[in-house]
């Protein structure tokens, strides 16, 4: 049985990219991938699918690290805490890049203390403003790039995939 679970939303891509796509996912999960594909409305002549996930534990940055290599996409992806691991959360837009979180059982971004501590500490030398560095640990501004996107797919098909066990 799959030990991790999560949902990739791919927010924007170009028609051209989506069986790269496929593949690059398919070469992460070890079988193979037909997303469905419906237009992006907040990007004319995008497309963007969104499906469930099985596999194991790490497989949402691995999903990751195959996608990032495109810049015209736009995509989300979360893993769901498993026994002895974190979940967590990836996004990444072309402008912004890739953004990591780890999330807790509640669903709660948690920041490691020495990330917190590095930040006070700059704020506290007058080297950043330490509300933005919080935003910027939190990711809002790819929540705010991507919160268009993310509505404009409210209602759109989703689907399983299970990787190879």
């Amino acid at each position: 049985m799959a030990a991790a679970r999560g949902v990739l939303y791919v927010h924007s891509a170009q028609p051209a990219l989506c069986p790269h796509i496929e593949w690059a996912v398919a070469g992460v999960l070890g079988v193979p991938v037909d997303l469905t594909w419906t237009p992006q409305p907040a990007a004319p002549g995008a497309l963007r699918a969104q499906a469930e996930w099985e596999g194991r534990a790490g497989t949402a940055a691995s999903v990751t690290s195959s996608l990032m290599g495109w810049q015209r996409i736009r995509f989300e992806i979360t893993e769901d805490a498993s026994p002895g691991v974190d979940g967590s959360r990836h996004a990444y837009t072309p402008t912004l890049g890739a953004y990591t979180a780890v999330i807790g059982a509640s669903g709660d971004i948690q920041v490691p203390e020495d990330r917190l501590r590095n930040v006070m500490l700059m704020a506290a030398q007058g080297r950043v403003v330490l509300e933005d560095e919080l935003d910027r640990l939190l990711g809002k501004q790819w929540d705010e790039e991507l919160e268009s996107f993310r509505y404009a797919g409210e209602g759109a098909p989703v689907r399983w995939l299970h990787a190879a066990v």
